[in-house]
């Protein structure tokens, strides 16, 4: 009783708080235009609504103190809960049997009471009333209705309605099952721990787990069954039994168990409000952990049909991370709203955590959200051979915040998403033809027939098979300072990079080949000065090759033709 009395009085502190909250709140938006006297005028104080001890402030706190005053066999207390004409032994009677026709009938719903001080408001033209619950009776349904009633300088208070309880007599002459605690052991009944029988924490903590165990035979037994007769249809000894019961539904059978004994056993209206929500409970879990299940099925088939995109592992366990996150916090809120918690200002705090936390990873999210970009996009794959900046290399790996590179050094570079979504990025192994496009320089004493015979002799080198033939470019091209130009261009095919070294080897052997074939050779860096030899002013000119020996000859001839110029 003290209990209660102390849960109404927190629920009636609430409410004057909020409402003192929702007043300095409304304080700044007052007229500042009022007048001095206005404001140094005393203040009109209203009569404080007055508390009330017996938690009657509420229908559920009417309900709980109604059954709580029962319970203890406090007939005069329980008849303050009716608003009945009725006193004294007439009035204790009365209050016996309302509590015995709950406690037998009224459905397990305590929870969805209104807990407001002007109740749930069902029927807008009549808000002093309120349902607690629906009964069967012999004659129909019974609503168990409370109303509101004004007690002068004890305020309002909730009461059960006069229009119900002339009914519950008649009730109380039809409840013939006795109550399950007719059928226990005395000590099971009488012995409490925490006000509750000893029975039902055997039940709790004996029988639950005893019921999961059976419904595991059962599952191992509908496993061997079904598996026997499908290896006895496909005349296949090798198949293995199926999972028929996975967890999930293991406990959505205990859930179901346990409705089915509450809806047969006559137990206490606590005992089955107790019952009721561990069901419950039972259900949520097993339907979160089947979406769960559900994910991670998901996740398994997306990768089967793309394993060859890279790094779409880590994406799928990202957003399945996240489904399961949403999952477990949606069935928290569910079980928080079915208790009557107030959500309202957890989920607030929740969102300004949220942005804190987002700030404080700006950096962290930057490289996540550029990396999810990356693997949609395929812009990097294991194995691919990149030009990233200064680092080249082969991807080893495509995480979530960074990527690893394997350099032509062996040592491993780690560079974040984010910057690499920000970078010129090169991937070389993408390529689908290598470029042949060597330049080649021929002497200057090279005639215009060789010259003629070598282009020739290049363009039937290039209807190679590996050599893509509408690419095939070979010109003259320019007079170079110490050699005639030749222009190669080609594309050619090859299955790598190695493949592409060993083409273009065996096409530089052959140029070498066409090159001595047509009378001609390779220029190689030369300069040549022109220099006065007598008296007519007539030059004879000279070469510098890129040698030793003949730089050596030239200033050797150099020397000598100067000692003409000055004789």
């Amino acid at each position: 009783m003290k209990n209660l009395m102390r849960a109404s009085n927190r629920y009636q502190w609430r409410g004057t708080t909020l409402a003192v909250a929702l007043a300095l709140l409304l304080l700044p938006r007052m007229s500042w235009a009022q007048t001095e006297t206005e404001k140094t005028a005393p203040a009109v104080l209203k009569p404080e609504t007055p508390q009330d001890t017996l938690g009657r402030s509420t229908p559920r706190g009417t309900v709980l103190g109604f059954l709580s005053a029962a319970k203890k066999n406090n007939a005069e207390v329980a008849a303050l809960y009716l608003n009945t004409p009725l006193r004294g032994a007439e009035a204790a009677l009365l209050g016996r049997q309302l509590a015995t026709v709950l406690d037998r009938r009224l459905p397990a719903r305590i929870n969805q009471i209104s807990d407001k001080p002007e109740g749930s408001i069902p029927d807008p033209l009549r808000p002093d009333e309120d349902l607690v619950g629906t009964i069967e009776t012999a004659r129909g349904e019974l609503n168990i209705m409370v109303e509101r009633v004004d007690r002068g300088k004890a305020g309002k208070v909730w009461l059960f309605s006069r229009q119900t309880l002339p009914s519950i007599p008649d009730v109380f002459q039809e409840l013939t099952t006795p109550p399950l605690e007719q059928f226990l052991p005395e000590f099971m009944v009488s012995i409490r721990l925490g006000e509750i029988p000893l029975f039902e924490w055997l039940a709790l903590f004996i029988g639950m787990p005893l019921l999961y165990v059976a419904t595991g035979l059962l599952s191992r037994a509908l496993s061997w069954s079904i598996g026997a007769l499908r290896r006895r249809a496909t005349h296949n000894a090798a198949l293995k039994n199926p999972r028929i019961l996975r967890i999930p539904s293991r406990l959505l059978l205990v859930a179901i168990v346990i409705k089915l004994v509450i809806g047969s056993v006559a137990l206490p209206l606590l005992a089955r409000q107790f019952w009721s929500t561990v069901a419950l409970l039972i259900v949520v879990v097993a339907c979160v952990c089947w979406l769960l299940l559900l994910t991670g099925l998901a996740e398994s088939y997306v990768l089967r049909h793309r394993q060859g995109v890279s790094g779409s592992a880590s994406v799928l366990r990202l957003f399945r991370r996240l489904m399961d996150g949403l999952l477990l916090f949606g069935g928290v809120i569910f079980c928080l709203h079915h208790f009557g918690i107030n959500l309202t200002a957890a989920l607030a705090g929740l969102g300004v955590g949220g942005i804190a936390i987002a700030l404080a990873a700006q950096k962290t999210l930057e490289n996540v959200i550029a990396g999810v970009s990356l693997i949609a996009d395929d812009a990097v794959r294991v194995g691919d051979f990149l030009n990233l900046g200064d680092a080249q290399g082969t991807v080893e790996s495509v995480g979530l915040r960074s990527t690893r590179i394997r350099t032509l050094d062996r040592t491993v570079v780690s560079l974040p998403n984010g910057q690499i979504a920000n970078m010129r990025l090169e991937t070389i192994s993408a390529r689908d033809k290598f470029w042949f496009h060597p330049l080649i320089a021929l002497r200057y004493e090279t005639t215009t027939p060789q010259l003629h015979s070598f282009l020739t002799g290049v363009r039937e080198l290039l209807q190679h098979p590996n050599v893509d033939p509408a690419t095939v470019r070979v010109r003259f091209i320019r007079f170079g300072p110490f050699s005639l130009d030749v222009d190669i261009f080609a594309y050619t095919s090859a299955h790598d990079w190695n493949d592409f070294l060993e083409l273009q080897e065996e096409l530089l052997f052959r140029i070498m080949d066409i090159a001595h074939e047509a009378g001609t050779g390779f220029a190689f860096p030369s300069q040549t000065l022109y220099l006065a030899s007598d008296k007519s002013g007539l030059r004879k000119p000279f070469s510098i090759r890129g040698s030793e020996h003949e730089a050596h000859a030239a200033r050797s001839k150099t020397s000598r033709r100067f000692d003409d110029v000055g004789t």
